[in-house]
């Protein structure tokens, strides 16, 4: 018996240990207590399959370029990758592979975002904008990748990102990402995308970790990685272009930039310049993406990339060197086609002929579908490349539903509601100094909600209304009318936003894992609307903000706009094509031009001036009200330059240096004090406008746009320079980019490299241009405005008006009333 018993007992003691030495033997020191285990990551068994599968790349949480990488081999996995999945529901796991290394061979990838980096902040934030695909593109097999870093005061049980494709959702994932970047994919179902514009949507709803106030939720964000967010398509057939969808298409680089660089070996050639300017912008209007920028060259083909368009210009035998594959028709009639580089593969748009008027007619082929008659009113700003939908313009008393600008009907269980949209008026708006919009709101709200709370509204991130809460037992409103003053408005996009700022007693008291908020505690219904009333409608000079916003006066010219450019070089001939290709997507058409050598030639009509400071001409500087001595004055600070003192600093130093320095200071908050109180400026407080002073403009700043008037006074020139070409197309580069197109305004705007700030100088005196028929009517509202732009001038008219009416009561007395 004990013979057995030992015999079993050894046995079994032989089991645990041929067991226990499955795992690898570990000889690292013995942990702490209390430190965390980490299993230790094996190689994978391959699976069994009767067919290879392809070799596809690891997919997991990339680390942004900064964090430095994992090993090779030992791919750790990212904390985020391994999630409870009860707390979010995934409308759609993420994909084996969650992020994409490097294209695998043969798939082509679309970056997606349209701007130089996107923000997703607060507990509930909602973009979308269209990205346009080629039928081959639609027609395979896709996938949808993005990478994103979020602040780490953000909840990952309670807070979620959701994409949208062509608004269905494709996929959701928790915001658990505060280390660094990470990435995320999801498979595009099949039959979802479309040839065309498809619309791509990101929705952020957010929580904080510890805190219930309002203030904590201003430091909820979820940064978009443009670099590491693109689609990709399998197969080769979606890199082929081949029509005019092709230029739609080009999309954006990892940086949201497109760039198209147009090769030119006849450049400065005269006779050239006018047709390459017009196929510049007939590029910006088909493509209508937000940050374009044109390169020009005369010596080969740059390298091509994402968001690029390499397009070659000339005549066969100047194209032979540079392209010898020429197809065998350029030679004897106009050519606009793709063809593919055969050194580097990549696509080519050939505009090509046996001379220049074969060229240009190749070029109008191109471009004519993009004209329109300027007496052809639009109906919308093309803005859904970057912001969807398209902004609707509206000239006179409309009511618009949220439905129709973009805003879906929402509940909200959180205490920082925001939600925008867009909204466009023309060029000839002259309704900021009395105008009122309304927003008829329908919306509702829980007993839960305190009084304290309230419902503001945003134009321009400017706050124009606020309506408290003051009710403690709920209610539903019903088209609420909410009064929006228009003073924040502008010709051209202008942005609303609605808020809601909600308190409650739960919040109050902050219990532990109260902050998510499962239960709605406010809806806004898309029922809502925007009534924008009948406006003043008159055109002013200068007015830069209507040329950044409509093109204003050039797109609505029926003749060619003078265009003077001092020298036709690389530089010159970019900044002005980046220029203009911006303008025309703001007109909806390319702008017809001439160039001229001199400002003589001009006459009475609106121009524009391109070049560098001191080859302007005099009198375009005078009638801009530059100072001339700034064409030998105006150099850019460099940092090795020693001894420079800016005057605007100076003044400011010395002004607090005299007697009367402390007592200056105070008048000036005053006066600021009374602008923000109470709107009341020292321009409001004359009886008319002053004189436009003489700018010069600071050794600081590397780019001026300026508008005056004609020295007849009948057109508008605007002029656009630098101290050298190269300042003037790195400027213009940086000025047209979407996020800073709209801070031009004012007669005078300012750009500097060295601090990437922009500054305005506000227009003193302007002059009335005439843009619809006469009415009595209209004529009312303009006199209403500028009355109340300047209110010692109202007050005057006003006593002046009751003297009369006292004098002719007096009179009127005496001859009717008893003497007696």
């Amino acid at each position: 018996m004990r013979t057995i018993v030992a015999t079993s007992l050894l046995l079994l003691n032989a089991s645990v240990f041929v067991q226990a030495q499955t795992a690898p033997f570990d000889m690292s020191g013995e942990r702490p207590p209390g430190a965390p285990v980490t299993p230790r990551l094996t190689p994978a068994r391959p699976p069994v399959a009767t067919a290879p599968a392809p070799v596809t790349p690891p997919v997991s949480v990339t680390p942004a370029p900064a964090v430095p990488a994992a090993p090779a081999t030992v791919p750790a996995p990212p904390p985020v990758a391994v999630q409870p999945q009860t707390a979010v529901p995934a409308l759609q796991p993420a994909a084996a592979a969650n992020v994409a290394a490097r294209p695998s061979t043969g798939d082509v990838r679309r970056y997606v975002l349209p701007f130089s980096k996107l923000s997703l902040s607060g507990e509930y934030d909602r973009r979308s904008w269209s990205v346009y695909l080629t039928p081959e593109q639609a027609a395979a097999k896709a996938s949808f990748t993005f990478a994103y870093q979020n602040s780490i005061v953000v909840a990952p049980e309670a807070s979620a990102l959701t994409v949208y494709l062509n608004n269905r959702p494709i996929g959701q994932q928790r915001v658990g990402s505060p280390d660094g970047p990470s990435a995320v994919t999801f498979e595009v179902p099949s039959g979802l995308l479309q040839p065309g514009a498809n619309l791509v949507t990101f929705e952020a709803d957010q929580r904080h970790r510890t805190d219930c106030s309002i203030q904590s939720t201003y430091e909820l964000w979820s940064n978009i990685d443009p670099a590491g967010t693109y689609l990709r398509f399998a197969g080769i057939d979606a890199a082929q272009q081949s029509s005019a969808d092709a230029i739609r298409a080009i999309g954006v680089d990892g940086a949201g930039k497109t760039e198209f660089d147009i090769v030119v070996p006849a450049l400065e050639q005269p006779g050239t310049t006018k047709p390459l300017l017009r196929l510049a912008q007939g590029l910006s209007v088909l493509s209508s993406m937000p940050n374009q920028i044109f390169a020009f060259g005369t010596d080969s083909l740059p390298a091509a990339g994402p968001g690029k368009l390499s397009v070659l210009v000339g005549t066969a035998a100047e194209l032979r060197p540079l392209f010898p594959g020429l197809p065998p028709g350029a030679e004897s009639a106009a050519l606009a086609a793709f063809v593919t580089d055969p050194r580097s593969g990549s696509p080519v748009l050939l505009i090509s002929g046996p001379s220049w008027q074969a060229v240009s007619s190749a070029i109008d082929t191109l471009v004519s579908p993009t004209d329109r008659s300027s007496d052809i009113r639009r109906d919308a700003l093309a803005t859904e490349r970057w912001s969807a939908p398209n902004a609707p313009l509206v000239f006179s008393d409309t009511n618009i539903t949220l439905s129709q600008l973009g805003v879906k009907t929402t509940e909200f269980s959180g205490r920082r509601f925001r939600t925008g949209f867009n909204v466009a008026v023309p060029a000839d708006f002259y309704a900021n100094a009395y105008g009122e919009a309304k927003v008829l709101l329908d919306a509702a709200y829980t007993d839960n909600v305190l009084p304290g709370s309230h419902i503001d509204i945003y134009v321009n991130d400017n706050i124009a209304s606020t309506v408290p809460i003051t009710t403690t037992t709920g209610g539903i409103l019903r088209h609420l009318p909410i009064r929006v003053t228009m003073r924040h408005f502008k010709p051209g996009l202008n942005s609303v936003a609605i808020e809601a700022i909600l308190m409650t007693k739960d919040d109050a008291a902050c219990a532990p894992g109260a902050t998510g908020g499962a239960n709605p505690r406010f809806a806004l219904f898309d029922t809502s609307e925007l009534h924008i009333p009948d406006f003043a409608r008159v055109g002013q000079r200068p007015n830069l903000a209507a040329m950044a916003g409509t093109a204003y006066p050039y797109g609505r010219d029926t003749e060619p706009t003078p265009l003077f450019i001092d020298r036709v070089d690389a530089d010159s001939l970019s900044a002005a094509a980046t220029l203009l290709g911006q303008m025309a997507i703001m007109a909806g058409h390319p702008i017809p031009i001439e160039t001229v050598a001199s400002p003589n030639t001009i006459g009475d009509r609106d121009a524009i001036f391109i070049g560098s400071i001191s080859q302007m001409p005099t009198t375009a500087l005078t009638q801009a009200n530059i100072s001339t001595a700034s064409q030998a004055s105006w150099r850019p600070v460099v940092d090795t330059q020693t001894g420079v003192v800016d005057t605007g600093t100076a003044f400011e130093h010395w002004n607090s240096k005299v007697s009367g320095g402390v007592l200056r200071s105070r008048i000036t908050a005053f006066r600021e004090w009374l602008w923000r109180n109470f709107d009341i400026s020292r321009s409001s407080l004359q009886f008319i406008p002053g004189a436009e002073e003489i700018f010069t403009p600071s050794n600081a700043a590397t780019l001026l746009v300026a508008q005056g008037s004609s020295p007849a006074g009948g057109g508008s020139w605007t002029l656009v320079t630098a101290p050298s070409a190269k300042d003037l197309r790195e400027g213009l580069e940086v000025v047209t980019g979407q996020l800073n197109w709209q801070q031009i305004a004012g007669h005078i705007t300012t750009y500097s490299s060295k601090t990437d700030k922009i500054e305005t100088v506000p227009v003193t005196r302007f002059d009335f241009v005439p843009s619809v028929p006469w009415s009595i009517g209209n004529y009312r509202l303009i006199a209403a405005n500028w009355l109340s732009s300047n209110i010692l001038s109202y007050a005057f008219l006003l006593v002046v008006f009751l003297l009369l009416i006292g004098l002719t009561t007096s009179r009127m007395l005496k001859r009717l009333g008893r003497s007696k």
